[in-house]
């Protein structure tokens, strides 16, 4: 296909430490007023670094106090670009509108409160439990603003913010929307602090990026872009900002926490972005860094720039996280909205903290490139990049333009098959009451994984390591120097690493802020297990983890295969991850979703192999079974205080949307892999729906009762296990539908291949 659709920026929405709306903030950036000062929202006496970049409102100001602080910070961003973008959230359309926010730490406030209560020998309040997981934010944010739309939390870290817009994106030139919210948000957290601690990268003073280089200085904030196609913003009248024209997504392969010393993963993005929004690299005028301030990002990003702007004779460059701090997963949407301002006003901030001697020593260093240093520099510009690094070696870049571009993205429509398998599932345990997979270090070195670097991993990381490999295996791919940028990894996770975030911030409320594990901070961001498997894979292209619920394997699938469309990679691992610990019990129980009349726990990996027709034509591989359609459903009806939300129209919804993409109707279909998981009223509510469509004689098969309720993981199995059958011959076609809290669904029909 020839796509050419056009998406634009018709609203923004920014609240950090400089300043509490879009015009506030951009000319704290311009003026170089910073936000940085002593932190106060926690003790910091025993530490070496005392500085922070806080928002002075508080939770009640910008939520009404109902939501956790991340969430709040989410929600004053949203309302400020809803408003900005002249947005009836009351009318029908608002039912279209979908939530795409990126998310570092997520609750993690909550959970110092919740574990906090706990060791005193309270009881943790509910209301903080629920908020805990990343998966809750993007549809609590929905929820507010009554946007019913395609939701999703994307979790890489300090990329997230990033690859929200990117993602955005995507989905609106695959007709999967029309306009969404789409950036990131955080909060200040004594997790992040105690964790950055630990490392060693908080910088004793204001942090001032490719100067002193000596750490960052960690923030908070939100940032979101509203991000609509061409056609619906002139329908409606909107204005517009500026075009958004293509992003790059790749992974470093390298170390968890370090990028690569010779910015490959970098160089990649960058190319990646540029080449995908149909540019030259001498086309770009003006780089948002990432610019932390540590010395390995500092001089890997000065030597990516320097390298692949190398012709570039008239390119600017500054980091505004000297001002704003480090905002983790809502860095990336908070720059691009200062980056699509400056864009459109030609005004472009500086990095700040230079003094007379630093700047003759950046001017020596800097060569051809303008790095803006301590005073804003006024220029006409065309095309704006906002780059952003993460932990597990994960990039992404996003370029925007002041005038329309005809992208000419040559994408071939092309089939897309499941050609490899990997399970890691979960036998039910006697003691536990739980279904818990076999983890012996035996079957990791039968793979060839070395102990030292088995050891680094933490549970959830294990589990996606071994199904990752074992799904490379079974579809006959050995990664090598000519195909390891053509290849993909998409996770969804419900819980994510929430066994080591709780341990985590468990031991610095006994121990002392100061006393952060160096060792185990890097484990409680969710993407560090799609990190690890690209480090012991060697998988270096395209990387995004996505944390919505239950239902999150399913919809990694549905992602993966937009990848794929968009010619981003010629293969996707297309992953469900989640653990099963006595933290996960815990949590569960007093949720009230395990106990008596509840489900049974589970864990496990499930990776399947999505490929491209051409691809697997050329490598001559086994092909499962043929993905016809595929669907990312919600509904913001019912009974928000009902952690289940069950919705009939989102399922109803999800099944026409995939029968309609394969041209099927409901009497075609032989077979539903479902989610049906123990609790009565989900069982009962699946099988009235699947009635309604299908009639009395559809089949339902359930995983779940075999492998315990594995959360993504499950979702993931439902895929995998129909696509067997199909290959097998038991089945001609079928659909995987798996729900979400939060009244989200997804569904994905294959057919024999």
């Amino acid at each position: 296909m020839l796509n050419e659709k056009r998406c634009v920026i018709t609203g923004l929405g920014l609240v950090c430490a400089i300043g509490d709306n879009v015009d506030e903030c951009f000319e704290a950036a311009l003026t170089g007023r910073s936000g940085i000062a002593d932190a106060a929202s926690f003790d910091t006496s025993d530490c070496y670094s005392h500085k922070g970049a806080e928002v002075k409102l508080s939770d009640m100001e910008m939520a009404g106090g109902k939501y956790d602080r991340t969430t709040a910070l989410g929600i004053k961003a949203a309302g400020e670009a809803i408003k900005d973008a002249g947005i009836d959230m009351n009318s029908e359309d608002a039912s279209e509108i979908g939530v795409l926010l990126g998310s570092c730490i997520a609750g993690a406030a909550c959970v110092e409160k919740y574990y906090g209560q706990k060791a005193k020998g309270e009881k943790g309040e509910y209301d903080d439990l629920k908020s805990m997981p990343a998966s809750v934010i993007a549809g609590n944010v929905a929820d507010y603003y009554n946007a019913g739309g395609i939701t999703a939390n994307i979790v890489n870290a300090c990329a997230a913010g990033t690859l929200s817009i990117a993602l955005a994106i995507d989905l609106i030139r695959g007709g999967k929307g029309e306009i969404f919210l789409a950036g990131g948000c955080d909060s200040f957290s004594s997790l992040a602090y105690s964790g950055f601690h630990a490392l060693r990268a908080l910088a004793p003073s204001d942090c001032s990026p490719f100067n002193h280089s000596d750490g960052i200085t960690l923030g908070e904030g939100a940032g979101v872009l509203v991000v609509e196609s061409y056609e619906h913003a002139v329908k409606r009248g909107a204005k517009i900002y500026c075009d958004v024209l293509g992003s790059g997504v790749s992974s470093d392969a390298y170390h968890i926490t370090a990028p690569r010393p010779d910015g490959e993963g970098q160089m990649s993005v960058i190319t990646r972005a540029v080449r995908n929004s149909g540019l030259k690299f001498t086309d770009i005028d003006y780089v948002n860094a990432h610019g932390t301030g540590t010395a390995k990002n500092d001089e890997s990003e000065f030597l990516s720039l320097k390298t692949v702007f190398e012709d570039n004779k008239d390119l600017y460059v500054s980091s505004t996280k000297s001002m704003t701090g480090h905002c983790l997963g809502a860095a990336g949407a908070i720059e691009a909205v200062i980056t699509v301002k400056a864009l459109t006003e030609g005004k472009l901030p500086p990095t700040t903290g230079y003094s007379e001697e630093d700047l003759k020593v950046l001017e020596e260093k800097s060569g051809d490139i303008n790095f803006i240093a301590n005073k804003p520099c006024q220029k006409d510009i065309k095309y704006a990049m906002s780059n952003s690094f993460a932990f597990g070696g994960n990039n992404a870049s996003i370029v925007f333009a002041k005038d329309p571009n005809v992208l000419n993205l040559l994408c071939p429509k092309q089939s897309l098959y499941v050609t490899g398998i990997g399970i890691v599932s979960g036998e039910f345990d006697a003691d536990t009451g739980d279904y818990i997979a076999n983890l012996d270090t035996d079957i990791f070195k039968a793979y060839g994984v070395k102990s030292a670097f088995l050891r680094k991993l933490d549970r959830l990381s294990q589990l996606q390591l071994l199904s990752g490999i074992k799904a490379l295996e079974d579809a006959g791919i050995t990664v090598t120097d000519e195909n390891e940028g053509i290849i993909g990894i998409c996770i969804g996770t419900n819980d994510g690493p929430m066994t080591e975030i709780a341990n985590f911030q468990k031991g610095i409320i006994r121990d002392g802020i100061d006393k952060g594990s160096a060792f185990a901070f890097p484990n409680t961001v969710y993407n560090a297990a799609g990190g690890y498997l690209s480090i012991a894979t060697g998988i270096k292209g395209y990387n995004v983890t996505i944390a919505n619920g239950f239902q999150s394997g399913l919809q990694s699938v549905c992602a993966a295969a937009g990848a794929i469309l968009f010619g981003y990679e010629n293969i996707m691992l297309a992953s469900g991850t989640d653990e099963c610990t006595d933290i996960d019990d815990e949590i569960y129980l007093d949720l009230g979703f395990t106990g008596e009349g509840g489900m049974t726990l589970g864990e496990g990996s499930v990776t399947c192999v999505i490929e491209k027709d051409s691809s697997a034509a050329e490598r001559g591989a086994k092909r499962y079974a043929k993905i016809a359609g595929f669907s990312s459903t919600r509904d913001t009806s019912g009974d928000r205080t009902d952690n289940l939300r069950l919705s009939e129209k989102a399922l109803v919804k999800a099944i026409e949307n995939v029968l309609d993409e394969a041209g099927m109707k409901a009497s075609d279909v032989s077979c539903i892999y479902g989610f049906g998981n123990g609790i009565r009223k989900v069982d009962e509510f699946e099988m009235e729906v699947y009635k309604k469509i299908f009639g009395d004689g559809i089949e339902v098969k359930l995983v779940k009762k075999d492998y315990g309720e594995a959360r993504a993981a499950s979702s993931s199995m439902q895929f995998a296990m129909l696509a067997k059958d199909i290959y097998e011959g038991r089945l001609e076609t079928g659909i995987a539908v798996s729900f979400g809290t939060s009244a989200l669904y997804s569904a994905v029909l294959l057919t024999k291949a």
